[in-house]
This record gives structure tokens, sequence and C-alpha cells, in this order.
């Protein structure tokens, strides 16, 4: 049995990891709402994610991970009022919500892949499975669960007497509705929409034929209903962002638990917490949209952001800086040199000198996925003087397996000579440096095409920025 032990949210201490199947670990993760690009915030849940199925899948488990998207149904407010943003998105953008969806879908896709994450085993959206999302709420009226209003059909919390355990929530105390909004008629302020009718005179995109009427589903039910049909109607983790605890989160637990008959419908919540920007979180409604593609254009590899998510742990917040992002692409590039200079040694490992290592390594990830921790043996064996190559090749491969920092394709620097001798530009690369650093990057793009032009290549090595020339 795996020793790894996990925060979890349902208990709000560390347990033990023990799957429901011996063996096999069903995971499922929230995932993004496609009406606009995934800001850099958005990236780091589904590194975390990445990480937990990387460490799940080196204690030797099986792992079905699904990841949802959402491209119907996610309302401006989060919960029941307001228009819903995929409508809104083409509205605006004059195309059709579906375009909207397919664009931004795709391009989630690629950022998550150029991050280093390995593709779920199913990737299912919203629109795609009203069926299923029907069915839950057919057999939650069924079972005397929901109540009618104008405007849609909705959960009865006050029917699931254990609604408010998982986020602590005070449920006298709330405002009239002031959590999630006020809709007129709700018997309770924490009640939630399970179906919403399309309104009279209002074209939407978006909407189908139900038992109650022409609509579309609330957004929490597309959760449960892609989750069972994927996972089964229990299942043992799912991950998420800490906002979803008190509304998202908590609506799925009790349409689950009350639409299946089980409890506890997931044994384990792992949630992450926020990246900020000196301290206000990250986020589209804040006015950052700071894409990984930004990142890129400054400079910064994917792969680099990568390891600037590692120098924390996931369920810690973690303030965003492009200089200390900058600072761990920097630390990444050094890394990836040592992983080059070792992956042709040749001789005989030593066990006996690799298993301190990987015991230090493992104990970190079975401590709740402490990636720093981790990394901090990994920068041991890059330096260490009493690990031959062949060993720093071998430890190296094997916790990147876990960590995901495509240090098995790192590239030796190549054989053309280096520079450094000339004042110029020496002058030119510090002058190119500066620009970047304060994000004047159409200043820093000249200074790098000048140089192109001359047959200068800029280069980042362990010592930091070098130029070098290169034959035409």
């Amino acid at each position: 049995m795996s020793e790894l032990r996990v925060y979890n949210t349902a208990t709000r201490r560390k347990q033990l990891f023990e799957p429901l199947e011996p063996g096999h670990v069903r995971m499922y993760s929230c995932g993004p709402t496609v009406y606009a690009p995934q800001h850099i915030g958005n990236m780091r849940p589904y590194v975390f994610a990445d990480l937990l199925k990387r460490t799940l899948l080196a204690e030797g488990y099986e792992v079905t991970h699904v990841i949802n998207v959402t491209d119907v149904g996610h309302l401006s407010d989060d919960a029941d009022l307001g228009e819903d943003k995929m409508e809104a998105a083409a509205r605006r953008s004059g195309r059709s919500a579906e375009e909207i969806a397919t664009q931004y879908t795709q391009e989630w896709i690629a950022d998550v892949q150029r991050l280093g994450c390995l593709a779920p085993e199913v990737l299912c959206r919203a629109s795609e499975h009203i069926p299923e999302q029907i069915a839950l709420a057919r057999r939650l009226e069924q079972g005397g669960y929901t109540y009618r209003l104008p405007d849609g059909l909705y959960f009865d919390t006050a029917r699931f007497d254990r609604y408010a355990d998982f986020a602590r929530l005070d449920l006298e105390g709330q405002q009239g509705g002031a959590r999630i909004g006020v809709v007129e008629g709700k018997r309770n302020a924490a009640d939630f929409a399970l179906w919403k009718f399309a309104e009279p005179g209002v074209q939407r995109q978006q909407e189908w034929d139900s038992p109650w009427g022409r609509g579309f589903p609330g957004w929490h039910l597309e959760c449960s209903a892609m989750s069972s049909k994927y996972l089964g109607e229990r299942f043992d983790i799912h991950t998420g962002g800490e906002d979803h605890i008190p509304v998202h989160h908590t609506n799925e637990i009790a349409q689950s638990e009350c639409g299946f008959g089980v409890s506890p419908w997931v044994r384990y919540w792992l949630h992450n917490a926020f990246l900020e920007m000196r301290g206000v979180k990250l986020s589209k409604s804040k006015g950052h949209t700071l894409v990984l593609q930004d990142l890129v254009d400054a400079g910064i590899s994917p792969l680099g952001y990568r390891a600037f998510l590692l120098q924390a742990i996931y369920r810690m917040p973690q303030t965003f800086t492009i200089e200390a992002v900058r600072a761990a692409d920097r630390g990444y590039q050094r890394l990836l040199a040592v992983a080059a200079s070792v992956r042709s040694a040749g001789g005989e490992e030593d066990a006996s000198l690799q298993a301190g290592f990987r015991a230090r390594f493992r104990d970190a990830m079975r401590d709740d996925l402490n990636a720093p921790r981790a990394m901090a043996v990994v920068w041991e064996v890059a330096r260490s003087s009493e690990l031959a190559d062949a060993d720093k090749r071998a430890l190296l491969l094997d916790f990147d397996e876990v960590l995901g920092l495509g240090l098995s394709h790192a590239e030796p620097v190549g054989d053309e000579a280096e520079g450094g001798s000339d004042p110029r530009i020496d002058a030119l690369v510090a002058e190119r440096e500066a620009a970047r650093a304060v994000r004047d990057f159409e200043a820093a793009d000249r200074i790098r095409d000048a140089l192109s032009a001359e047959g200068v290549q800029i280069i980042d090595t362990p010592e930091g920025v070098r130029w070098r020339r290169v034959a035409s």
C-alpha cells in the first residue's frame, strides 16, 4: 500500500490515500469555462492536478483522469443570475458560441500541453452531455429534492441536512442569498438551479428541450453528471480551485449524494489556492488577462513557468511577479543544462548512492505533494560531487516523471563559438535584458533581430545570458 498522504478539504486534515478500487484511481478535475482565453492563474489548477496524477502513477496506480469543459450554463455571477458567459461572449463578438468554445478549448489544450501536463483519459464538454444532466435532474425531482420557479427547476437545500458541512457554511447567517445572488421565490438562500428556462422573447444559441420546458442546465449539474458517467457514482479524488468550495463543490456534493444515494460521493477533495498578483487574486474580473503566450513573448519558457509553480505548495497562495517567474526560468535553464550534460553518460550506476536521494524525493511527494522539498532534492542531485554522471542521469530522469519538466529532452549547447569579448554586443545584450525586465518587448525584439541579422544568437546558460556567433 502506498504511503501517500493528501490534505482532504472534506476533513480539513492530511489523510493516508486509499482508493476505492485497489490499484486504480478515479479522479475528476474541474476544467475551463471556455468563453475567453485562460490566464496564467487559470493554469495553476491543471499543473497541480497533473502533479497529483504523476505522483499517483509513480506510486504504481492506474489513473483514470476526467476533466470537463464548461461551454454552457456558467452564468456571470457563478450561480443563478446574470447572463450565460458563453452567450455573452457570442453576443459581444458576433460569433457563434460553438466557434468560441472550440477556439478557446483548443488554446487551453495547447497551453496545458506546453506546460507539460499529461492528457486526461477523458475530456468532456458540458454541451455534449445534456441527456445525462437531464437524467440526474429527473432523479432528484423524483426523490423530492426539487421545486419549480418561473425561471427554472431548483434544488431544495433544506432537504439535504449535510449541505453546510463541506464548506463549514453559516446558512442562518446568510443575508438574502448574498452568497449566490437573489432569485425571487427561492425557499432558501443557498438553493441553486438545476435547469434554467429560456426567457420568453430572448433568442439563445444554446438551449434544449427538457421535461420542464426548453432551457439549459445549471452550471453545477454538469460535473456531477459527467463524472458519474465516466468514473461511476462514487470515485476517489475531485480537484479544483479553492474558490469552488463554498458554492460549486458544495452544490455538486448535495445533488450527487441525493441523486445517487451515496455518502461520501467523493472520498478526497483537493483544492489549490490562488495565484495572486501583488496580493490580488489573478482573474479576468480584476482585469488581469496575462496568458501563457505573453510569458513566451517575454522570453520565458512554458516549462520555466511550471518550474515557478513548483516553487510553492499547491494549497498555499503564490504571488506572481515577472521577476520571480524570470528567475525561476533561469534556474530551470540551468537544470536543463545539467540534464543535457549527463544525458549520454556511460558507466555503472551506484544504487546505494542513489537510494538516499530517492527516499527524500519520494517522502516529499508523499507528504501532500510537497514540490518545493522535492525540487530541493533535484538540485542536490544536480550539484552533487559524490554522484557520477550516470547516477545523476538516472535520478533526474526518474524524478522528472513526477515533476514533468521535460528533462529527458534537454539538449546540450552546440559547439558554435561563444562571444563575450565584444563590448558593443555585450552592451546590446544587456540593453535587451533591461528592456525585457520592464516589459518593453518591442525594444527587446528590435535588439534581438538586429543581432540575429549579424549572425549573433542569444542563449541562456548555467552562468546566465550569453551570446554566440553562428554560421550563416
